[in-house]
């Protein structure tokens, strides 16, 4: 047994020591096969350091080129920046200097200016100063004149004053009077174009329909409750109407009636026609009434054109300007004293063309001077010019006869005459609107400003008797004859007519007629 564990032992010893000396030379084997890979390992990393340095480098130098280029160019650009502003900062100062050298330049001119006013005002004082010693002196012996001559001629000054401004009176009146009656003699020598005039004068009177026109539209409703609706919620459709419109809306206790009021009778028709569409198609809001408003406003355009051109048409006028043509359309909804001014215009026109012919003169040129007389009443935007002067602007500016503009411009006198048809005009214009009905005026003034002309004639000495005939436009005074003569009754005609244009107001002109009247009796027995 014991041999037996021996020869194990024996045997195993050699094995275990080979084992051991078999896995240290592995071991070294592996040691050294990995310290050649390590070697390689670090010869390759070496080698790629290298190239990475290398590639480095020439990067490094590359950026550093280009970072030397751009500074460089920084630097120059830096440099010209710095150049260009001190340049731009010496020409400031040669500016600085030289506003220096002007304000001082001027400053000494304003002090050798100050030193020569203060000079002349020092002057002028002494001037000033000998005026009033010479004016006291003056005054002094004015005083000592006066004295010795209220002496030599016994007459006080208020009564030397007195007596030569009644002699200077005197002296002008017959003077007035002389120039006067010289002027009539050299009318009455030039027959032609005045005798026309006085035809023209003498031709009576006619009378027409005419319109009435006031400020205020009654607008019917078929009943109240209307009114509610066109009042709308809190008052917006009634407000919004009337912003759109220009025209004042009035709903108050009145059955069945809204009032328009406004004075410009083409918005109260505006504000009418869209109101009764309104009412007829029964929605009524803002929105709507905008849209309805827009679209009466186009259509009452429209018809304010065709009016016009067929007014042209019934009076045979042609070749009118579009917007004279407009104008006349827009007379339709204007009134002048009540008369309505179309009507009026049509009826002017109709006589001047009578009148014209009667007279044998250019019966077109009158017809179309009578329609378009009173144009400057209806432009859409109103200077402040006479009608008559902006009516011949808006006539010359759309290429109307040189008569017809004068007559437009003449027919109140605010420019002169230069046409036998301008008188013509101006007579027509007086025959359609100053007869009693023509044009509305209330009857106590009417009656008043008659009752005034006569009172005014019968203020003066030996006036007889005073007439206001044909409706205030024509003053007959009677005389008395043994207290006034011809030559005095001259001048009363001339003073009662200055009196009347500079202390009274009338439509049109007013004509004073003085008569004196001689009667010698005598009894056969």
């Amino acid at each position: 047994m014991e041999f037996g564990q021996d020869m194990v032992f024996s045997t195993g010893i050699p094995a275990v020591a080979g084992l051991l000396v078999g896995g240290l030379v592995i071991w070294l084997l592996m040691r050294k096969s990995n310290r050649n890979k390590e070697q390689a390992a670090q010869a390759r990393a070496d080698g790629i350091i290298k190239q990475a340095e290398a590639k480095g480098e020439v990067i490094l130098k590359d950026k550093e080129m280009k970072a030397r280029d751009r500074f460089y160019k920084l630097k120059n650009e830096h440099e010209k920046m710095i150049a260009s502003k001190d340049k731009a900062i010496q020409m400031a100062g040669n500016r600085v200097k030289q506003k220096e050298s002007n304000i001082s330049q001027k400053m000494e001119k304003l002090s050798r200016q100050q030193n020569q006013l203060d000079a002349a005002q020092q002057n002028l004082k002494d001037q000033r100063e000998a005026i009033e010693q010479r004016k006291k002196e003056m005054d002094r012996l004015h005083e000592q004149q006066v004295v010795a001559l209220e002496k030599i001629s016994g007459l006080s000054v208020a009564d030397a004053k007195a007596e030569l401004v009644e002699a200077l009176k005197a002296e002008a009146k017959t003077n007035a009077q002389a120039s006067i009656k010289d002027i009539v003699e050299e009318a009455r020598l030039t027959a032609g174009k005045d005798a026309k005039r006085i035809v023209i004068q003498t031709i009576q009177r006619v009378a027409t329909e005419h319109a009435i026109e006031n400020s205020v539209t009654v607008f019917n409703i078929e009943n109240d409750e209307v009114k509610g609706r066109i009042i709308g919620r809190e008052g917006r459709n009634i407000r919004a109407l009337e912003a759109a419109t220009g025209i004042e809306i009035i709903v108050d206790d009145t059955p069945e009636a809204i009032v328009l009021s406004g004075f410009d009778p083409v918005r109260r028709e505006l504000a009418r026609l869209a109101l009764h569409q309104l009412v007829s198609d029964g929605r009524i809001h803002p929105g709507r009434i905008e849209e309805v408003v827009n679209k009466v406003r186009k259509r009452l355009e429209e018809e304010i054109i065709e009016t016009g051109k067929r007014t042209c048409i019934d009076l045979g006028i042609h070749g009118l300007a579009p917007e004279l043509i407009r104008l006349v359309g827009k007379m339709k909804y204007r009134s002048s004293y009540g008369q309505n001014l179309l009507q009026h215009s049509r009826e002017v026109a109709n006589l001047c063309a009578i009148m014209a012919s009667e007279l044998g003169l250019n019966q077109k040129f009158a017809k179309r001077a009578g329609l378009l007389h009173d144009i400057g009443k209806v432009p859409d935007d109103q200077p402040e010019l006479p009608h008559a002067i902006l009516g011949m602007k808006l006539a010359e500016k759309h290429k109307e006869n040189p008569e017809v503009c004068n007559a437009i411009g003449a027919h109140h006198d605010e420019v002169e005459m230069n046409s036998l048809i301008s008188p013509i005009i101006q007579v027509c214009d007086g025959i359609s609107g100053s007869r009693p009905g023509a044009r509305r005026e209330i009857v106590e003034q009417y009656i008043k400003r008659l009752k005034d002309l006569e009172s005014l004639a019968l203020s003066y000495k030996g006036v007889e008797k005073a007439f206001a005939i044909q409706a205030g436009r024509e003053l007959r005074v009677v005389v008395e004859s043994e207290k006034i003569d011809d030559r005095q009754s001259e001048a009363l005609s001339f003073d009662i007519a200055h009196k009347i244009q500079t202390e009274m107001t009338y439509p049109g002109q007013v004509k004073v007629t003085v008569i004196r009247e001689t009667r010698s009796v005598n009894f056969a027995k």
